[in-house]
């Protein structure tokens, strides 16, 4: 019996085939983890974006009291380190506005956009889901 045992090397084929599969169990459910979580890394930049333009907007109609002046012209374009969304004005007018941010979808955020205005509404699509009233920050819907 003791020489059996030393003769035995290595693994059988049913234990490897345990291995395989725990291990696909595992990645089945920590790669879609991990890629939501990438996600929300990205559309991180869109939210800190369009606060930080709703900012500077309202300083530049407290200086100007108009929305169109030409100095509050800067904050509708997409910024230079912008890589997952694109920036832009839909309505402006000398007391109202809109800034929208659209997903790259060549950066795989092509099913988010964002938008905020004047009066602070904000609206929202995360990977398909809605938002009338704040910016979703993740894919089941909240706030």
């Amino acid at each position: 019996m003791n020489t059996l045992k030393a003769m035995q090397k290595g693994f059988t084929l049913i234990e490897l085939m345990i291995v395989v599969a725990i291990i696909g169990i595992l990645a089945s459910i920590a790669i879609p983890a991990y890629q939501d979580y990438v996600k929300k890394g990205k559309a991180a930049e869109a939210t800190s974006n369009l606060a930080d333009f709703r900012i500077k907007m309202e300083q530049c109609f407290q200086d100007n009291r108009d929305y169109t002046n030409a100095a509050c012209n800067s904050f509708c374009t997409t910024p230079a380190g912008a890589k997952y969304f694109t920036y832009s004005c839909s309505v402006r007018t000398a007391a109202a506005y809109q800034i929208d941010a659209a997903g790259v979808a060549g950066e795989e955020m092509g099913g988010f956009a964002y938008s905020v205005d004047q009066a602070n509404n904000k609206t929202s699509t995360y990977d398909g889901a809605s938002g009338t009233t704040c910016w979703l920050t993740n894919k089941s819907g909240s706030c």
